[in-house]
């Protein structure tokens, strides 16, 4: 058979996000790989725990958490980006050849869904060129999904389309429509016309969950305070957020 590994989307912080399908990869996995961000982002780790304890019929599993690289801060973003994924690569290379047998089946946990400005993908390709194994994704909810969902609101607007995007590229090019805005530590969304409608949520999912909209005039200085706030309280935020031009 060989060594395989799972690519399970396990939603956006909500344990009953995750799929039927990632409930029986999650149950036909040994080894579950883990990124230890440090104590700040440690209870990203204890949540996975506990979709796996929550799921798993018959524990026998086991977790291999793995310090992860530190990034750089240099000003060229896609070769820092490139560096880090590269010092993962060999990190999990290694780590899949040391902890999982010939026949293992391992399992990489992605928050929300792997396709979705996640890093897990690109980084196995690369450990492929190095240890050999399959693998396989299961797709999961989305920040998008779930922000949507929470706010109450269709996406799209009729018939228009929608941009993903992050805040370092809505501060480059500004908002030309409907965005969703993703990967912003700065509150990137003022820099839009005031009247401009935002839908915001962070920890989506969980029972730390925030959400506000309304339009950047009226509500941005209080979300980034907010943001703020809870990042000073948790050490960590994930948050996401969709803008829309004024009509």
């Amino acid at each position: 058979m060989g060594r395989h590994i799972h690519v399970i989307g396990i939603g956006a912080g909500d344990p009953d996000y995750v799929t039927a399908q990632a409930i029986e990869a999650l149950n036909d996995t040994q080894v579950f790989f883990a990124m230890d961000k440090g104590e700040a982002k440690s209870d990203l780790v204890a949540l996975r725990r506990e979709i796996c304890a929550r799921f798993i019929r018959e524990p026998g599993y086991r977790f291999v958490e793995l310090a992860d690289p530190k990034r750089s801060t240099g000003p060229d973003y896609r070769e820092a980006v490139a560096d880090w994924h590269a010092a993962r690569a060999r990190l999990w290379a290694a780590a899949i050849a040391a902890e999982l047998g010939p026949d293992g089946v391992g399992a990489f946990l992605a928050w929300g869904d792997p396709s979705l400005y996640d890093s897990t993908l690109r980084i196995l390709a690369a450990v492929a060129a190095e240890v050999e194994f399959t693998f396989d994704v299961i797709p999961g909810i989305t920040a998008v999904q779930a922000l949507t969902a929470r706010h109450r609101i269709p996406l799209n607007g009729v018939g228009e389309p929608v941009l993903i995007t992050t805040g370092r590229r809505l501060r480059e090019h500004g908002l030309a429509g409907s965005a969703v805005v993703m990967l912003d530590g700065d509150c990137s969304f003022q820099v839009c016309p005031p009247g401009t409608r935002i839908w915001w949520g962070a920890y989506l999912g969980t029972a730390d969950e925030l959400l506000v909209a309304g339009t950047v005039g009226e509500v941005g200085t209080r979300i980034a305070a907010l943001r703020a706030k809870a990042r000073a309280r948790h050490g960590w935020i994930m948050d996401t957020y969709l803008l829309r031009p004024a009509d």
